[in-house]
């Protein structure tokens, strides 16, 4: 079995070909920064910048690098036996992985307006792979799957049943599920120690933020909430914000309801309070003096060591808090702040290691924490691809498993 995975991101998209047996990784193609004019594909260690105005641009040009490694490997396009697809917002009805058809096309658009930065860019993937490679099965795996298991108390908003029965969406889905139970389990494996007997808050910081509180192998809390604009502060969006604020710029009729979401969605969050997004740029601005990047660090780190307090109590306790996503794995700076007070909760950060941790897919995983610390510090490679081969994998052998049951069960009646 071969798995393709596709993982579109709002900027982005990530391509990784993996092989039976044990999902062996064979081929990564990534595209950054789509939509702008430093836009760049990497390939085996190379970049090459590139022109890619949109998502669909951008696919054409992995596909044909896809084909390009088929061809050069005695293979072709039909040789991949499944494709599996990122999905960012499954809405109520779509939480497990999920054979792709048209209506479930239908379904995940139905709830684009709740991710309207990922699910529209998710569609385009899709239906062009299933244009492209029509002969395999396409499976959706879905970043709010891993919260379904959230609480009542912690799923739930205060607001009236009225309101909440009349429109089934508003609540907390949470998102970045692929990567919190991936990092969670990653910890458990290092620790080696079940999931089932850990509490782990996981913090996945790149362009998009979020934290979870991982309990017995569960989500119980998340940061994220119907939609991926709550929570931390992020490279485009503010994360939490009062909503009176949000009510004052309508009122003030400056800003339309669509000039809002843009503001909220695009221009907000570290570029908003600094002119850039990316968080490499602003921590050497901070490094020369910048008084604008050096507070949006500290409220960037501020926020996220408020919620990490928030879920230790929330689980009463803590035994791993682990680092993930571009920010969360290449800024030693940014975890050094945010860590430096955790004194209280049993968490002491070994500045060294720290400073040392690189992680890759091959070297997934870095221990931060003293020996003595309690609580143990992890940095852990994001590798959402692996993760979503892995449930596209897990999907398939059970419907090949329920494909037979189903054989023998007619067999068996039409004998009787």
């Amino acid at each position: 079995m071969t798995i393709l995975v596709i993982n579109s991101g709002s900027s982005s998209i990530k391509l990784a070909l993996f092989a039976e047996p044990l999902l062996q990784r064979q081929l990564d193609i990534r595209i950054d920064n789509i939509g702008t004019l430093n836009a760049e594909l990497r390939l085996k260690n190379n970049t090459y910048s590139i022109s890619a105005a949109d998502h669909n641009q951008a696919l054409v040009l992995i596909f044909d690098r896809l084909a390009n490694y088929c061809s050069d490997s005695g293979h072709s396009l039909t040789d991949i036996t499944a494709v599996g697809h990122r999905v960012v917002h499954g809405g109520e009805q779509l939480v497990d992985p999920t054979v792709i058809n048209d209506d479930i096309e239908n379904t995940i658009e139905s709830v684009n307006h709740l991710a309207p930065l990922h699910n529209s860019v998710s569609l385009e993937a899709i239906r062009a792979a299933r244009k492209l490679l029509q002969h395999c099965p396409h499976v959706a795996i879905f970043d709010t799957g891993f919260h379904a298991s959230l609480p009542a108390h912690a799923k739930y908003y205060a607001l009236s049943e009225a309101l909440t029965s009349s429109n089934n969406h508003l609540h907390r889905f949470g998102f970045h599920g692929i990567s919190h139970q991936y990092v969670s389990q990653a910890v458990a494996k290092s620790l080696d120690i079940p999931i089932e007997k850990l509490r782990i808050i996981s913090c996945h910081l790149g362009n998009g933020c979020s934290m979870a509180a991982v309990e017995n192998g569960r989500s119980v809390e998340t940061s994220m909430g119907m939609t991926p604009m709550e929570g931390l502060v992020m490279g485009t969006r503010a994360g939490d914000l009062d909503p009176g604020l949000i009510l004052q710029l309508l009122r003030d009729k400056k800003h339309s309801i669509d000039e809002v979401d843009t503001l909220l969605n695009h221009s907000s969050g570290l570029l908003g309070l600094t002119g850039s997004s990316d968080m490499r740029e602003i921590e050497q601005r901070a490094a020369n003096g910048d008084k604008r990047c050096l507070q949006a660090i500290q409220i960037f780190t501020h926020r996220a060591r408020k919620y990490i307090g928030a879920y230790a109590a929330a689980m009463g306790g803590v035994d791993a808090i682990a680092f993930t996503g571009g920010i969360g794995e290449n800024s030693a700076l940014i975890r050094q702040h945010i860590a430096q007070r955790f004194d209280f909760l049993g968490a002491a950060l070994n500045e060294d290691l720290n400073n040392d941790a690189i992680v890759t897919t091959k070297s997934a995983i870095a221990e931060i924490s003293n020996a003595s610390s309690v609580v143990k510090l992890f940095v852990i490679a994001a590798d959402e691809e692996v993760a979503i081969a892995d449930s596209v994998n897990q999907k398939l052998k059970a419907n090949e498993s329920e494909g037979l049951k189903k054989v023998k069960i007619h067999v068996l009646r039409t004998w009787i």
